[in-house]
């Protein structure tokens, strides 16, 4: 069966091996299995970092920090970093409380996130 909900697609870009994804304003059980699927399929499309930018993101039910927890897994069982950002004070406490910032790094900005996966993508700096 078609997908007739005109539902607009995940929002995402890439910066090297790092895809960002963008969170749509409520983070339910329909835009948290499409949020999945595009981190899924960046995965296998070689990404080795994955941010989602939850900047437009209002509320988090408990269906979408499922979903969030199976995002978790794949980013770890395909050895990739996984870094939320733009996550405001409520959805940040939320995820503090259910234990999601023990598993992921959380930044402020997309900027912050970026700055994260650098030190293994950016190496024009280093010595060896």
């Amino acid at each position: 069966m078609a997908d007739t909900t005109g539902e607009t697609p995940v929002q995402a870009r890439c910066i090297g091996d790092t895809a960002i994804i963008y969170a749509s304003d409520y983070l339910n059980k329909l835009s948290g299995e499409r949020i999945e699927r595009e981190c899924k399929r960046q995965l296998e499309s070689g990404c080795r970092a994955l941010v989602i930018n939850f900047r437009d993101t209002e509320l988090v039910n408990s269906i979408g920090v499922s979903i969030l927890m199976g995002v978790i897994d794949a980013a770890e069982q395909n050895t990739a970093q996984l870094i939320f950002s733009d996550v405001n004070s409520h959805t940040a406490k939320l995820f503090e409380m259910l234990g999601l910032t023990r598993l992921v790094s959380v930044a402020k900005d997309e900027n912050e996130a970026l700055a994260l996966v650098a030190p293994q993508t950016n190496v024009a700096g280093s010595t060896s």
